[in-house]
Parts: structure tokens; sequence; C-alpha cells
């Protein structure tokens, strides 16, 4: 069975660097498209989990969730988060460190729009 979402090596260096820093940490992933679905990776308590939010796995220790629905619309897709150069917009916690966490998608269904 593949595990439904993934981290690459340079991705847990990251979150290990950051949960040393900041405790425990969280990753959201974002339902916008496409400069706007990055997963957020923020403070474990900055984000109250709601009902309708799904955890898919954890990264590093760090749980990763996503709104039930959008995984549905998506295809049930698997996640591999990974960086890239440059800082992340808006709050999510990498940003101090010039880079940004990406998700690399893989749907499960042909057609699907691979915009996470």
């Amino acid at each position: 069975m593949t595990a439904t979402v993934t981290a690459t090596r340079a991705a847990l260096e990251v979150i290990a660097h950051l949960e040393a820093a900041h405790g425990p940490l969280m990753f959201f992933q974002s339902g916008g498209c496409c400069e706007g679905s990055a997963p957020l990776c923020l403070r474990r308590e900055e984000l109250p989990i709601g009902p309708h939010d799904l955890m898919l796995g954890e990264l590093g220790g760090a749980p990763f969730y996503i709104d039930a629905e959008q995984y549905e619309r998506w295809g049930r897709p698997r996640f591999r988060v990974d960086v890239a150069p440059g800082a992340a917009e808006g709050f999510s916690l990498e940003s101090v460190e010039d880079v940004h966490f990406v998700t690399l998608t893989e749907f499960s269904g042909p057609g699907q729009p691979r915009c996470a």
C-alpha cells in the first residue's frame, strides 16, 4: 500500500529544523490553484482542525491535513512534499528559511488536474 503523503529528504530536514525552532508542527494542504495550493506549515496550535478536515498522515511527526471534500474532488491524490528555493508567500513557517514547501501529486483517476 502506498502512503497517502510522503516527504523528500530535503523537506524532512526543513521540517526538523522548523520543529527545533518552533515546537510541534502541522501541515494543511491549501486548496487554491496554482500559486495558492502550497501546503501550509504551521505551529500545531495555530489552526484549529475542523470536523471536515482529514489527516492523511505525518511528515517527520507533523500531521498533514486536507479538507475531506477537496480531497475527494481532487480524486484522492497521493502527495509528496518537497522544498523549492525562494521564500514562501503568506504565513507558512518555512518562509524564514528562504525555501517553500511544494506538493507533488499523483492522482488515482485519469484526467485529474495536477494543480496541487
